[in-house]
């Protein structure tokens, strides 16, 4: 399963996403916003859908990747990915 992982530059900190299929190679540099990958179905636990994995590390060390956000983002419930829709 595809894992696409990056640096937040100066904190020592870095995020993951699995499963993906990355769309940035490696060691390049992105920003907020930027695309870094399409979610892969895997036909795993997530069933007929698609699901992402979003994981935190300092060093080898898991953290909760909710830390990340915003608190008044964290009181607006569970977050969802939507489907990208094109043309």
């Amino acid at each position: 399963r595809g894992v696409v992982t990056v640096e937040l530059a100066g904190t020592g900190l870095r995020t993951t996403y699995e499963p993906v299929r990355p769309s940035v190679e490696e060691g390049a540099e992105v920003g907020a916003g930027d695309v870094v990958g399409v979610v892969a179905e895997t036909g795993g636990h997530c069933g007929a859908s698609a699901c992402v994995h979003w994981g935190l590390l300092r060093g080898g060390t898991y953290l909760n990747p909710l830390s990340l956000l915003p608190p008044w983002l964290l009181g607006r419930g569970p977050s969802r990915l939507l489907p990208v829709l094109t043309g």
